[in-house]
């Protein structure tokens, strides 16, 4: 059986430049970040904010624009400062409180590099009672980071 022969000196520098070439170019283009687990992180600090009582740091998971919407209980608005507003109604008013907020059973449905779909269950525990209910969220990748643009919450 004939014996192989032996690759050119010439031939082994190409390829170890050609894989070094491959190796630089990947290493060189950064893996984009997690975008779900980014999305995640939102909805963390949100459940942080307001377990604080922090209504401003609960709002910043929204986009803070006129296109924000939202649907709950029948009714819909527009408008981060008119879902603020809501908020202040609902959990800060005289005889009102926060409680303690909770999501569980989340997925996130990342759409593109832009979008993603957002489903999962909430709750808050006041000291009387508590209320539930499953939340959808549309989040987009705006100017500031991901925000939620829709979000259709029932009990």
């Amino acid at each position: 059986m004939p014996t192989p022969s032996p690759l050119p000196v010439r031939s082994i520098r190409t390829l170890c430049l050609a894989l070094a070439v491959i190796t630089t170019a990947t290493l060189a283009t950064a893996a984009p970040p997690d975008d779900a687990a980014t999305i995640r992180g939102v909805l963390d600090a949100q459940v942080v904010a307001w377990n604080k009582g922090d209504l401003n740091g609960f709002m910043a998971g929204y986009w803070k624009d006129d296109g924000l919407f939202f649907i709950s209980g029948g009714k819909s608005l527009r408008g981060w400062t008119a879902l603020k507003e809501r908020y202040e109604k609902s959990y800060q008013a005289e005889g009102k409180e926060m409680g303690k907020l909770k999501f569980d059973e989340v997925n996130v449905e990342v759409l593109g590099d832009s979008a993603a779909l957002v489903r999962g269950k909430w709750e808050v525990t006041m000291t009387k009672e508590k209320v539930d209910g499953w939340f959808t969220l549309l989040f987009r990748k705006v100017p500031g980071g991901w925000k939620i643009t829709h979000d259709h919450t029932s009990k």
